[in-house]
């Protein structure tokens, strides 16, 4: 499986950490939130990666070239504007195969067992497999629900939502009919997927951070530090 990490976002309301740093290059327990997903990727035995970047994406492939220090092989999606999360995937199929693939938001930290969570097979027919979390103080009204083992859109009926962790896997066919190169969310797809029936979930209850303020990198960053000295 390959997998791709999603880096292209500008990270407005981390500013002004991100105004001369993209995002997934900010440091917490000593590393870059990215290379924690390399490392974690690696440990997976998932080693050919796809890295998309619009802001200040020169300095992420200064950092990371080519992936051959961290055990893995990186390529590079770039984006002159960011594509938003579906329309950057859909840019970066030729690089990510036939088969599915694992995708992971370049500003979250998680604990989760990527090889154990890329082991579970898509059933015939679905189109994406999605690791939830449970709501973080945040984000109180979670994205969707799980029925068992199956992802459900709750807008209208009301049952009670889980918040998407940013990684899941995908089948390209759900992002193939977009048109290359247009700004499109993922969101819309999904709904569609879990409307149809199509989509699946897992409900992570270990450690995740998203890190989209300054304040909970530092509160990430002082946690991992304080494992360091234990």
């Amino acid at each position: 499986m390959k997998a791709m990490i999603l880096a292209a976002g500008r990270g407005e309301r981390m500013r002004p950490l991100t105004d001369d740093c993209p995002k997934p290059l900010l440091t917490a327990g000593g590393h870059p939130l990215i290379v924690h997903h390399l490392q974690r990727l690696r440990a997976a035995g998932i080693v050919e990666i796809v890295i998309n970047h619009a802001h200040l994406g020169h300095l992420i492939e200064a950092a990371l070239g080519n992936g051959a220090r961290f055990g893995v092989r990186i390529s590079y999606s770039a984006e002159r504007v960011a594509l938003e999360t579906a329309g950057g995937i859909r840019k970066a199929l030729p690089r990510l195969g036939t088969g599915p693939f694992m995708v992971i938001n370049g500003d979250v930290f998680c604990d989760a067992d990527l090889g154990a969570f890329a082991a579970t097979p898509l059933a015939a027919g679905d189109l994406a497999h999605l690791l939830m979390v449970p709501n973080p103080a945040h984000h109180p009204d979670g994205d969707f629900a799980l029925e068992g083992d199956r992802l459900i859109d709750t807008h209208e009926t009301g049952t009670p939502r889980l918040t998407f962790s940013g990684i899941g896997v995908y089948r390209p066919e759900l992002f193939s009919e977009l048109p290359e190169g247009e700004s499109r969310p993922l969101a819309p797809l999904l709904r569609e997927a879990m409307r149809t029936g199509r989509a699946r979930g897992a409900l992570h209850a270990g450690r995740w951070f998203d890190i989209g303020t300054p304040e909970r990198l530092a509160q990430l960053d002082a946690l991992l530090h304080a494992e360091r000295t234990l």
